[in-house]
């Protein structure tokens, strides 16, 4: 029986990442913009901005382009990336989702339903909700610790079509992604960033599976709605919405600090989770922390959506076995 929410959790993830990735991809890019303005000269030369990468692929063509404006919103970045290296590359790191959901949420989801039926109250056969909350934080931690190498390889591939041709990382694929940065950076690279991946990953799957479990759960006996497609698109894209608010400040600086370079010799851009924090509220105003909120939102509502629709028919599917 445990293994089954296992697989559920694993299939739905999958299909909900896969469909969603380029909206990923974007909100990573989003989150980047800005960063270089902040940085000392010698960081800046490294993170050269997009604005220069944008200019110097333009100037491979022999097309004058001016340097675009810095704020730009989700669909003109999504059709810069098009315009730059085709409709393919908006699935560029995509390798590294599929192994991310095999791994992150495989063990976040298949965890959360076995603390659920754990800790269901077998006579009402209801789960108080700070019992669904502390499910979700110790689901989705253990979860992101053992998916860990794969975000950060995940960020490294979406954030590289930033740079100039000279100073990409070229990874081939998710694997080759991971073994190049344990050869280069040591294994312990794979779990840079990972106080915040788990942090983050407690604070997505406690908002996203509690509250989708909640509105499910109101909906239904208020008798608001049949229990159906309805109730779990309202309460699905209800709890995306709850995550997007409860994470994106972490997923800011997450996104940062995974994607860093750090070069011998050369103080690191960020000393931590909380130096990066700081040093981006002092430089871009605490707003930035909600950068890349547009896409997360528009990532979030529907990657849960699809992710907890899947999750329902998956298990109807399943029932019997």
């Amino acid at each position: 029986m445990g293994l089954k929410g296992f697989v559920e959790g694993g299939v739905a993830s999958i299909i909900a990442g896969c469909s969603t990735h380029p909206l990923d991809l974007i909100k990573v890019r989003m989150q980047l913009q800005g960063e270089a303005a902040a940085a000392p000269p010698s960081a800046a030369v490294q993170n050269l901005r997009p604005a220069l990468a944008f200019h110097t692929a333009a100037h491979h063509h022999h097309i004058h382009v001016p340097p675009p404006p810095p704020r730009v919103g989700p669909v003109s970045v999504g059709l810069r990336i098009i315009q730059q290296d085709g409709a393919a590359a908006l699935f560029s790191g995509v390798s590294a989702t599929v192994l991310r959901q095999t791994l992150y949420s495989t063990t976040r989801m298949g965890l959360y339903d076995v603390l659920k039926t754990k800790w269901t109250d077998p006579n009402t056969n209801n789960m108080p909700l700070t019992r669904k909350i502390v499910a979700g934080l110790i689901a989705g931690g253990i979860g992101a610790a053992v998916g860990n190498p794969a975000d950060v390889a995940m960020v490294r591939m979406q954030a590289d079509g930033r740079l100039p041709a000279a100073q990409r990382r070229n990874y081939k694929s998710v694997v080759d992604a991971i073994s190049q940065m344990s050869k280069n950076e040591g294994v312990v690279s794979l779990w840079r960033g990972s106080s915040l991946t788990v942090n983050r990953a407690m604070l997505v799957t406690a908002s996203q599976l509690a509250s989708y479990d909640q509105f499910k759960e109101m909906i239904l006996e208020k008798g608001l709605m049949k229990d159906g497609l309805g109730t779990h698109v309202t309460a699905s894209f209800a709890a995306g919405f709850v995550a997007a608010v409860a994470s994106n400040p972490v997923d800011v600086i997450k996104t940062r600090v995974m994607n860093m370079k750090v070069e011998p010799g050369v103080a690191p851009p960020y000393t931590g989770a909380l130096g990066c924090a700081m040093k981006t509220i002092r430089a871009e105003g605490p707003m930035a922390l909600y950068k890349g909120f547009i896409p997360t939102i528009s990532r979030q509502g529907p990657f849960t959506v699809v992710l907890f629709v899947t999750l329902e028919q998956v298990r109807k599917l399943l029932k019997d076995f």
